[in-house]
């Protein structure tokens, strides 16, 4: 099996996942910083972070760079975890949402579902 190998299959469907949040979180970050950063900035430098890293991964999976893909999923799955569990307890610390927040509420919990899935996807085809 080559490295290559994890963005076939499925694994297409994940790099189309990925390049989606990344256009999604990337154009909500922009314009919310472009427009509003006073407002909330720690919100949305989180988001502009995870577009950062749902960009890494779209690139590391396309070029089958598993290593790369394995460490931006851990930092995925532990900002997912990190920031939605400061979002529940501390609320006035996030007076807007970020990609992260309450584990992705507002994209459907897939922000918490797909490093999952990643993960799944990586270590099945090593």
């Amino acid at each position: 099996m080559t490295a290559t190998s994890i963005g076939s299959g499925p694994g297409r469907a994940l790099i189309a996942l990925y390049g989606l949040f990344s256009l999604a979180a990337g154009a909500r970050a922009g314009v919310q910083i472009a427009t509003r950063f006073a407002e909330a900035p720690l919100a949305y430098a989180l988001s502009a972070f995870a577009a950062l890293v749902y960009i890494l991964l779209t690139v590391a999976l396309w070029r089958g760079a598993r290593r790369l893909a394995l460490v931006a999923l851990g930092i995925e799955l532990a900002g997912v975890l990190i920031i939605g569990t400061l979002s529940l307890l501390d609320a006035a610390a996030f007076p807007d949402e970020t990609v992260w927040s309450a584990y992705g509420r507002g994209y459907l919990f897939i922000p918490l579902v797909l490093p999952l899935v990643g993960l799944y996807w990586l270590w099945r085809r090593r």
